[in-house]
Order: C-alpha cells, then sequence, then structure tokens
C-alpha cells in the first residue's frame, strides 16, 4: 500500500478514504467529529463493525488520550447498537497493531464482532499452552516493571 499524508489523512489508505466519504459503497452505521463505525466489505459475521477515527492513526502506539477516549466511547455505545440490532450471545472487540498481529490496513481500527454458539469463526484462543512458570514470571516482571512508570 503507498501511503502519502495530508494533513490528518493518509493518501492511499482506505480507511482515510471511508472517514473522507470517498467510497459511496461503504455501510455507513455511524459517524461523528473523531470517528466513523461502518461495516467492512467482508464481515466475519452478519454485524461486523469497524470503529476508525477519522484523523489517520497508524496504530495504538499513535492513539493519543483524547482521541482514545473518544474511540472508547463510540465502541461501547456501538457495541450496545449491534447488541440491541442482532440478538448476539457473545461479542468480541478486537483491536490488532501490527502485521504479527494480523493488522491488515496501517489505519487503527477496533472490530466489533457480534457471535453466536456455532459460528463460522469457532475459538479464537489456544486451548492451552505450554509456558513454564519461569517464563511466565519473567514476562509478568518485565511487564510489571514497564508499567511502574504508568500515571493517571
Amino acid at each position: 500500500m503507498v501511503v502519502a499524508r495530508q494533513g490528518s489523512m493518509v493518501t492511499g489508505c482506505p480507511f482515510c478514504e471511508i472517514a473522507e466519504r470517498e467510497t459511496p459503497d461503504t455501510r455507513e452505521v455511524y459517524r461523528d467529529r473523531w470517528v466513523v463505525a461502518f461495516f467492512p466489505t467482508e464481515p466475519a459475521v452478519l454485524g461486523h463493525t469497524l470503529v476508525i477515527p477519522r484523523r489517520h492513526v497508524r496504530d495504538i502506539w499513535e492513539l493519543d488520550d483524547e482521541l482514545a477516549h473518544h474511540i472508547g466511547w463510540a465502541t461501547l455505545r456501538l457495541a450496545t447498537a449491534i447488541r440491541d440490532a442482532t440478538n448476539l450471545a457473545g461479542l468480541n472487540v478486537i483491536q490488532s497493531n501490527g502485521e504479527a498481529a494480523s493488522q491488515t490496513v496501517p489505519h487503527l481500527h477496533v472490530h466489533l464482532v457480534p457471535r453466536w454458539d456455532g459460528d463460522a469463526i469457532g475459538q479464537i484462543w489456544p486451548p492451552e499452552t505450554s509456558y513454564t512458570e519461569g517464563e511466565k514470571d519473567r514476562a509478568w516482571e518485565r511487564v510489571r516493571n514497564a508499567a511502574a512508570h504508568i500515571s493517571e
């Protein structure tokens, strides 16, 4: 994907095009001054909705506190709307960052995926892992130490 930044938008970014209303066939479900929510062209299940910031933000690490607040608020409200509209049995909220995490469009987006027993998605977590207690302790210590610098 070839991209070039123009102000808060990136040329060639399909989600920036949606935010700028340059994609007329978008099944948009919500828009405010901060976010746009729409159905992806290839939904995992019916009702699958994406929430994106209207300005280009590549991933969670480029997100500022104010925009994070608005994305969180919209995600919560839209999750409720999807529940009310679909009679779902559950909901996955998925936000991926980087290719290794399956981010295919480099514009931050939150997937709201309604779930039903026996749907086509299946389980998203491995049934079990084989990490040793020592590996878990070392990872815990590294993350805990990095998190010690967080302030409100």
